[in-house]
């Protein structure tokens, strides 16, 4: 697919051998914040949260940071606090800085979303694009980042194990066979125990193997789960914490979804500001930023269904076998 919104420029492609360098980073604790989407109540919270971490650690926003905050001055005010830390551009400011003809916002939305909502996020990045402040810095961000927790290297990205807009860390993907099969494969290629991502918006964490896991933390600055209105980022530590939603340990770490808490009623009035009723964005996202969207938290922990497709295909060769 060819269509604006639905593109995914060559420009953000890479290969999972350019994760395999040495980590940029080392701590005993590291914050990935992606889908911030110009909530400043949300900023302001992480960073309290972020403040309040003990022992060696790192914050990274890995992309997509701006998007509602289509007032200069506040998004000014986001460039410069996400950027005194260590970030990653995603499709929204790789649009902002560099735009790409007849790429749209960017998101190289699959065939499941529907054209409406492609189009109003093309409407989105154009306003964004006009409101903007200085996107200047923004072009220098990179499109991954290799971080080490322990013994685990954890490979930071905005989309997948190939794009800054890729979908192969969506929970729609890790939820079949061939999607479950690329990312495994991924894993070797790029010499990775961890796979930290968001972009598709709705958070997962899923195990494959003893040693290896992917964990997209949806959105940091919407709500991800039905009912709940707090946003999510993922925890990557050598030591456990008492505030996860869900989690996981695997190579000597732990791997914990957060709930990112935020003034809910200042959020919906300022995003009612920008976006009032009939707004592209309103349509697209209000009803998700009010209850949140058809998603639970038991569809988002996954234990390693692609060991268990094995054995079962291992079994069914046996039985195939043995009945010849």
């Amino acid at each position: 697919m060819t269509a604006p919104g639905r593109t995914c420029p060559l420009s953000y492609r890479y290969t999972p051998e350019s994760l395999r360098r040495a980590p940029q980073l080392a701590a005993d604790t590291v914050w990935i914040a992606g889908g911030l989407y110009g909530n400043p109540f949300a900023l302001e919270s992480l960073l309290a949260l972020y403040e309040r971490e003990r022992g060696t650690k790192a914050l990274v926003f890995n992309g997509d940071f701006h998007w509602f905050d289509a007032r200069t001055d506040v998004f000014d005010q986001i460039n410069r606090k996400v950027l005194g830390f260590a970030a990653l551009r995603g499709n929204i400011e790789a649009e902002l800085a560099t735009p790409v003809a007849d790429a749209g916002c960017g998101c190289a939305y699959p065939d499941w979303v529907d054209d409406g909502t492609v189009e109003r996020s093309n409407e989105i990045i154009e306003r964004l694009r006009a409101a903007a402040g200085d996107a200047r810095a923004l072009a220098a961000l990179p499109m991954h980042l290799v971080a080490r927790v322990g013994e685990a290297r954890v490979a930071i990205v905005h989309g997948d194990f190939e794009s800054l807009a890729g979908w192969g860390f969506s929970q729609e993907t890790l939820s079949s066979s061939q999607g479950r099969l690329a990312a495994h494969e991924a894993f070797d290629r790029a010499q990775a125990d961890i796979f930290a991502s968001s972009h598709t918006c709705l958070p997962v964490l899923q195990r494959f193997g003893e040693s290896r896991a992917i964990v997209n933390n949806g959105s940091a600055g919407m709500p991800n789960f039905r009912g709940e209105l707090y946003g999510v980022v993922t925890r990557i530590s050598t030591f456990e914490s008492s505030d996860a939603i869900y989690s996981m340990s695997i190579s000597g770490v732990f791997i914990e979804a957060i709930a990112l808490r935020y003034d809910e009623a200042a959020w919906e009035k300022r995003f009612l500001e920008w976006w009032p009723a009939g707004s592209p964005a309103h349509r697209s996202y209000y009803g998700r930023i009010t209850n949140g969207p058809s998603y639970v938290v038991g569809q988002a922990l996954r234990q390693d269904l692609l060991r268990d497709e094995r054995r079962q295909a291992e079994r069914g060769k046996r039985a195939e076998h043995a009945g010849r």
